[in-house]
Order: structure tokens, then C-alpha cells, then sequence
């Protein structure tokens, strides 16, 4: 077990705030469950333990089922999703990992046909506040809570 290394709040606060911003606008805007799989699913493919609980937790506190979110781990293969959540789920795969050739059309034109461009927006920026969070959570060692 490692120490965490910084805390970004106690040194950088103002650029925290501005983070956190983004991450009360997406909450805000984005369909609750969808936000939860989202965030804990980026946080998987990131290796942030520390989001990883933090969504995980949220979501089941919320009533989201224990299937649905150890399923996250192959959702591609799980019956466990709905076409729309598959859609959003492959977004944020693609826009996290942001190959070579970022997101394919595929995903994208998947996405534009299950939510209007406004939602995709919003889940854009859900997308990249998680991933935000856990380039700032990985490289400093934030800790999950002791539960």
C-alpha cells in the first residue's frame, strides 16, 4: 500500500474548485444512473481506485444492482444494459482510451441515435470530468475511503 502523495485541494484549491465545477454541471445533466455507470467505467479502464469506490459506492447507494456494476468490467458481453446505456458505454470507452483515431464513427453515430446532441454533450463532459479526476487521482495516490 502506497501513501497518498499530494492533495491537489490543499495546494491548488482554485484549480480544484474549477474541476468540481464541471463535475456539478455534469451531475446535473446528466441522467443519474448513466452518470454512475459512466463515471465508475472510466474509472475502471483509468485504474483510479479511488473513483472506483467512490462511484461504485454512489451508485449502489443510489439502487443501482451489484450485477449491474461488477458487469461494467465486460459490459460489452453482459445482458445487463440497455441499448442506450451501450451506446454511452461505448463512448465513454472510446473517448477515454482516445486512440489513434479518437472515436470511431461507429460509437459516434451509436450515441447521436439514441440521445439528442445536447445529451451528448452533456455525456461528453461527464466523460472528460471523470477522466480529469482520475489523471488527478492516480498521479497523487488518493486513497479510497476505509469503509
Amino acid at each position: 500500500m502506497t501513501l497518498q502523495r499530494m492533495d491537489l485541494m490543499a495546494v491548488i484549491p482554485d484549480a480544484y474548485q474549477a474541476v468540481l465545477g464541471l463535475e456539478k454541471y455534469s451531475r446535473s445533466h446528466v441522467d443519474p444512473t448513466l452518470y454512475e455507470l459512466v463515471k465508475l467505467r472510466a474509472s475502471m479502464i483509468n485504474g483510479c481506485a479511488y473513483c472506483v469506490d467512490m462511484h461504485s459506492h454512489d451508485a449502489m447507494e443510489a439502487g443501482e444492482t451489484a450485477q449491474r456494476l461488477f458487469g461494467l468490467a465486460a459490459w460489452e458481453d453482459g445482458p445487463f444494459y440497455t441499448d442506450k446505456e451501450r451506446a454511452a458505454l461505448a463512448l465513454t470507452d472510446e473517448a477515454t482510451r482516445l486512440g489513434e483515431h479518437g472515436v470511431t464513427d461507429e460509437v459516434w453515430n451509436n450515441a447521436t441515435s439514441h440521445f439528442t446532441d445536447e445529451e451528448v454533450a452533456n455525456l461528453l463532459v461527464a466523460i472528460a470530468t471523470i477522466n480529469v479526476w482520475n489523471r488527478i487521482c492516480v498521479p497523487t495516490r488518493r486513497e479510497p475511503a476505509h469503509r
